[in-house]
């Protein structure tokens, strides 16, 4: 009898301790790790290598890899600091943003908010969204661009660039003024209203026909405007 009662005990504790793993396989079944990240880092300074050779340099205060994802991508939803290299290690841009996402598979940053560039030429690009596809060595924007160069000012909208940003092409530009003529704005005073100007700088390169590009993301197509970069306005 004493066996059996014994017996009999650890049945019901073996039942028991079933059920509980069980609950558990359930819990952890309802997580779809698809939409949950692989790796988060804060306070991140790296180099980011091809093929054994440094494209560039990240800083950005958290960074998140979604790499069980349909679409892998990294993300920065708090900003980003980028420095490009050539082969020789030379810097060629920098470039920050107030957040950016990286496809993986079609090696495609999309960069968002106050999107600022130092270009070659003491040249700065101005745009509330920009494209870098790494595979074609483009930059490319539908988007509100403004430009300072050292000599005038280019505004417009839609932009194309080589990677190096010594050739680029304005789709639609709607005004280029002298540097001199110009000082920041307090964002009070919008600038006087200019004609339609069709020119091209000296710099820029024809625009070329494309076919129409997909990004793989839920993000919206249409052009984000809503972070354009303060104008400038006439002096007197």
């Amino acid at each position: 009898m004493r066996r059996l009662l014994y017996f009999a005990a650890l049945s019901a504790v073996a039942m028991a301790a079933g059920g509980c793993k069980e609950e558990d396989r359930v819990g952890v079944g309802d997580a779809d790790a698809s939409q949950l990240p692989t790796m988060m880092t804060r306070d991140v300074v790296t180099l980011v290598s091809d093929s054994g050779v440094t494209k560039f340099r990240i800083e950005t205060p958290v960074w998140y890899v979604y790499d069980n994802a349909d679409t892998p991508v990294w993300r920065f939803p708090e900003g980003v600091w980028l420095e490009t290299y050539d082969p020789e290690m030379n810097v060629q841009s920098t470039v920050t943003a107030d957040s950016a996402v990286y496809f993986k598979h079609s090696q495609l940053w999309r960069l968002d908010g106050h999107v600022d560039i130092a270009g070659v030429a003491a040249q700065r690009f101005l745009t509330p969204q920009l494209f870098w596809d790494q595979r074609q060595h483009k930059l490319y924007s539908d988007s509100f661009i403004h430009i300072e160069r050292p000599d005038q000012v280019l505004e417009g909208y839609g932009f194309d660039s080589n990677e190096q940003l010594t050739r680029y092409n304005v789709r639609s530009v709607s005004g280029i003024f002298p540097t001199s003529a110009f000082q920041p704005s307090d964002g009070d005073d919008e600038p006087p209203a200019q004609p339609p100007v069709t020119s091209q700088s000296d710099e820029a390169a024809p625009a070329a026909d494309e076919p129409a590009r997909v990004v793989d993301d839920p993000a919206p197509a249409q052009p984000d405007n809503s972070n354009a970069p303060k104008r400038l306005k006439r002096v007197g």
